[in-house]
């Protein structure tokens, strides 16, 4: 018996680095301990027990990142023990979606794992941007800079991007760097591209966009582990999950009423209200949350995103796409 490292599967087939070597294996009797609640039983990064073939163990997790699955309504795992939640969005093709990012960001401060934002693809913002220009707001579309500047304001670190010509790219491998990362995004945002210019030996399959609907074609099926030792081991490594493209991301394992204590600006005030943790944050006198809306310490989009999410949790309304 030896154990070994989630590097992807699905279903009831996991491939696992024992060491140098990596090993087709099966859940023995397809039930295993500990992973009860959840729609897939294993994620990359979980630390298994296998014997000739079979996981017959799972380590207890440090962590895990999780969305709900509406198929299968259940929570699905999309990584465990990690270190950061890259969240990746676009400038443009496919469009900047806010409140896909707010989702994201809600789930990994459930989960308690540190988040980041990548905005990706300046380059459609002016092809001539590099590095020098990063601080120059009106090359891109102000409402997007409003956005990401509001992330930034409530403590989230931001990097604007280039996969294709480079921008931004040494400051965010820096970042990284010894971190084990998951880069979570709607199709086309440009993931697998990244993970090629920072791993570029890996090759990537990377897709197009479909320009009907501007949204990606899915080439990355199922999540999985890559690193690069090429720096050697710990703060010099690269190892990140490219999950799959998610076109909605449903919050999964808190109940409506717990929400606003993991949306950062929101947390302080919590309880606050007139009629305490009972206010729907909608149309009640004395409701803090509104009120810091008014005042600006709140930004009306995320506001909409939690109101939204909220009435999603509660079953009020059906998941829509995170537009």
């Amino acid at each position: 018996m030896v154990k070994g490292l989630i590097v992807r599967g699905s279903r009831n087939l996991f491939t696992v680095r024992a060491g140098s070597e990596e090993i087709e294996c099966r859940i023995k009797g397809k039930v295993l301990k500990g992973v009860e609640g959840y729609y897939n039983a294993l994620a990359p990064g979980d630390i298994v027990e296998i014997d000739n073939g079979l996981i017959i163990g799972l380590e207890k997790r440090r962590n895990c990142f999780a969305r709900f699955n509406q198929k299968g309504q259940a929570p699905q795992l999309l990584a465990s023990n990690v270190d950061l939640i890259v969240c990746v969005a676009s400038i443009a093709s496919p469009p900047f979606r806010p409140r896909f990012i707010d989702r994201a960001l809600a789930q990994a401060e459930i989960a308690g794992i540190p988040a980041a934002i990548v905005c990706n693809k300046y380059d459609l913002a002016d092809p001539d941007l590099s590095d020098k220009d990063l601080g120059d707001s009106d090359l891109a579309d102000p409402d997007i800079e409003e956005r990401l500047s509001d992330f930034e304001r409530i403590g989230y670190p931001v990097f604007r991007m280039s996969a294709k010509n480079g921008m931004g790219i040494d400051a965010f491998r820096q970042f990284i760097c010894g971190k084990f990362s998951v880069l979570v995004g709607q199709s086309g945002t440009g993931k697998s591209s990244l993970i090629n210019v920072l791993i570029p030996e890996l090759e990537i399959k990377t897709g197009e966009i479909n320009e009907k609907y501007s949204r990606g074609k899915h080439t990355t099926t199922q999540g999985v582990l890559l690193e690069s030792m090429d720096g050697g081991e710990g703060a010099n490594s690269i190892r990140v999950v490219d999950t799959p493209g998610i076109r909605r991301f449903a919050i999964a394992d808190i109940k409506a009423s717990e929400l606003i204590f993991y949306m950062r600006e929101f947390a302080p005030l919590a309880g606050k209200c007139s009629f305490g943790l009972s206010c729907s944050h909608q149309t009640e006198t004395g409701c803090k949350i509104m009120e810091a809306v008014y005042a600006g310490v709140i930004h009306e989009d995320r506001y909409e995103s939690f109101i939204r999410i909220q009435d999603e949790i509660a079953g009020k309304n059906s998941y829509a796409d995170c537009d």
